[in-house]
Parts: C-alpha cells; sequence; structure tokens
C-alpha cells in the first residue's frame, strides 16, 4: 500500500519510491567474482554466464544467490485504441488468451514447465479498455499509481528472480508511442508490424501513433505522465512490478518491446532504475535494438522473437539458472584436486 498526504499528487509516491532505491551489494559481488576465479576452469572461460553470476549476487546481496523461487508474471490489458486496426488479430483475443494460459496451452506454459519456472497471469480490468489515446488519455493519474502498485504485487510471494511479460492486443502500438514520446525522430521509426499486419495496418499504425502524439502535445515532458497518457494498464503494472524487485532486491529480467516500454519510463525518470534488470531478448518487433542500446542493456538471446507473453524473458531466466548452477556446483581447483593456473 502506498500512502501520501491528501494534497500531494499520486504520481509523487512513485517519485518517493525511486529515491530509496538499493544499490548493488559490492561485498557480495566481490565474493561472487573470488569464487568464479577459483572454479575449475580458466578465467573468463564461461563469458557472460560468469558475470551474470556476480550480478545475481550483487542484487540479491548474497555470495550464493539463488534461483529458487523463479516466477514468470505476465500482465494482461486492453487498449482502446485497439478499435483502430493497429493488430492482425480482434481485441476478443484478450480473453481468449487468458483462457489458453489457463490451460496450459500456451508457448509460455511450455517454455515455463521446461525449466522449472513458476507461471503468474494478472488480469488488469481485461474488459475494460484504457481510453484510446488518439483522442483521450490512457488512463488518469491515480488509476495509473494504482495499477502500478497492482504490479508491485507480484513480488509480494517472495520470488527470488522475476520474468516479465505481457499479453494485450495493440500495445505493440502503445510502446511505439511512448518510445516515440520519450525518445523523439519519425515516428515510423518505432513502429513495428506487431502480430504481423500487413502494409494497410502498419500505415494505419503509424498514423495512429502520430495521431497520439499531436493530441497529447505539450503534456510528454514527464515519463509519468507519457506512461499515464499513452501506456496501457500491463505497462503501467510491469514498470511497479521492476520497481518493487529493486526494493526487495529481487533480480528482473525483461521480455520484449512492450515489456521494455515499461522499463523505458523508469530509466528517463532514473538511469540507475534498471540495474538490477537484463534484457532477457532481442525482439524482432520494431526499434527493440535501439532502445536495448539507449537503455544500456545488452540481450541475453536473440532469437527472432515477437510473441511477447514473457517468452524471451522466460528462455533467459533458464539460461540464469544455468549461470547459477555453474556459480554454485563447480568444484574449486582445491575440492578437484586440479591444477590452477600457472602463477
Amino acid at each position: 500500500m502506498i500512502d501520501a498526504p491528501l494534497d500531494a499528487s499520486p504520481f509523487e509516491d512513485i517519485r518517493r519510491l525511486l529515491a530509496t532505491m538499493p544499490g548493488p551489494d559490492e561485498a557480495a559481488a566481490a565474493a561472487a567474482a573470488a569464487r568464479q576465479a577459483v572454479l575449475t576452469k580458466p578465467a573468463g572461460s564461461l563469458g557472460r554466464l560468469e558475470t551474470l553470476a556476480t550480478w545475481l549476487a550483487a542484487w540479491q546481496g548474497k555470495a550464493m544467490p539463488s534461483l529458487d523461487r523463479p516466477l514468470v508474471c505476465v500482465f494482461a490489458g486492453s487498449h482502446g485504441v485497439a478499435q483502430k486496426g493497429v493488430s492482425a488479430y480482434p481485441a476478443s483475443v484478450n480473453r481468449q488468451m487468458l483462457d489458453t494460459f489457463a490451460a496450459g496451452g500456451a508457448a509460455i506454459n511450455q517454455i515455463c514447465a521446461a525449466y522449472g519456472l513458476g507461471f503468474k497471469v494478472f488480469d488488469l480490468a481485461l474488459d475494460l479498455p484504457t481510453g484510446d489515446i488518439t483522442e483521450a488519455e490512457a488512463m488518469t493519474e491515480k488509476a495509473c499509481v494504482a495499477t502500478m502498485a497492482f504490479g508491485m504485487e507480484a513480488v509480494a510471494a517472495g520470488t527470488d528472480g522475476l520474468a516479465l511479460g505481457e499479453m494485450g492486443i495493440g500495445n505493440t502500438t502503445v510502446a511505439a508511442a511512448i518510445y516515440a514520446a520519450l525518445y523523439g525522430g519519425d515516428p515510423a521509426s518505432w513502429v513495428g508490424r506487431g502480430t504481423g499486419i500487413d502494409e494497410a495496418g502498419l500505415a494505419r499504425k503509424v498514423a495512429v501513433v502520430e495521431a497520439a502524439l499531436a493530441h497529447h502535445a505539450g503534456h510528454l515532458d514527464d515519463p509519468l505522465e507519457v506512461l499515464r497518457r499513452l501506456g496501457g494498464r500491463e505497462v503501467a503494472a510491469m514498470a511497479g512490478a521492476i520497481l518493487a524487485a529493486r526494493l526487495q532486491r529481487v533480480p528482473v529480467v525483461l521480455d520484449g518491446y512492450v515489456a521494455t516500454a515499461a522499463a523505458a519510463v523508469l530509466h528517463a525518470l532514473d538511469p540507475s532504475a534498471l540495474d538490477h534488470c537484463v534484457a532477457g531478448h532481442l525482439s524482432a518487433e520494431g526499434a527493440h535494438r535501439a532502445v536495448l542500446e539507449r537503455l544500456g542493456l545488452d540481450p541475453l538471446l536473440a532469437l527472432g522473437l515477437r510473441l511477447g507473453e514473457g517468452s524471451g524473458a522466460a528462455l533467459a531466466l533458464g539460461l540464469l539458472k544455468a549461470a547459477l548452477a555453474c556459480h554454485r556446483d563447480m568444484a574449486t581447483f582445491e575440492q578437484a584436486g586440479v591444477a590452477g593456473p600457472v602463477a
């Protein structure tokens, strides 16, 4: 629960929380790096798996980190702008996909089962679309903050590693609008094909993003205003989850284009806000590579994915589990009776 003075803007609660974010535990990171140096392998031979183990240690605050309760959270939202023909699929797919998740029939269900990951879906008023961003605010300030607070519940059960994904017809459009508002440039450069729209659909999508930017012009200097005016409930909830994870020292794996939009809002507020995050993969959607470069995030995987629903983040979480297994369970030179490097 977020408490605030009655006369304060709801967004001030978020700014106060950002100001209290902890940094990495440098002692834990140093201890993890020291362990990596004495494992039975040439120094640095496991490449990024070694730095990932050290990163986990730094953010969990222990030299021997854990991923005993990893969790993939998918936030599902509905968008008023979907009525503008920006997707190859109708908005009714939102509810149908939630039913598919519940029945265990989606790709994300199979990935989570393969890697032993917990899975949870958050229904964010799926039957109540946000405002059409070409002619209205997506959310009020109060509703945006309440949705962020709801997203913070993702870490309430005590997970030690969080992967974030989303589902919502029309949400690559709102993500593109967020990027265009935060970073400028030709709006068309941020727009991709989403669920596979044709040329006419792509043109409509670009026009929608341009119309949204024009409608909200003069109100987009504050990243939180960008979020509430142009975003969706799933984007706001993921931003809240990222922030809550930081406050509770839980490492985060981000999914693709839409999940990264939530991260981009926090990064625009504080460039250190994503230090506890890694990019799970490079999406084939839109200008994801350009966004990741702006955020200073090097994706773990590049598989041509553009599904969403946390699929790339879940795969990357499996990779993190492998990095951690090497860190925790490999023998040291002394334990194995193997000669170490020549001094």
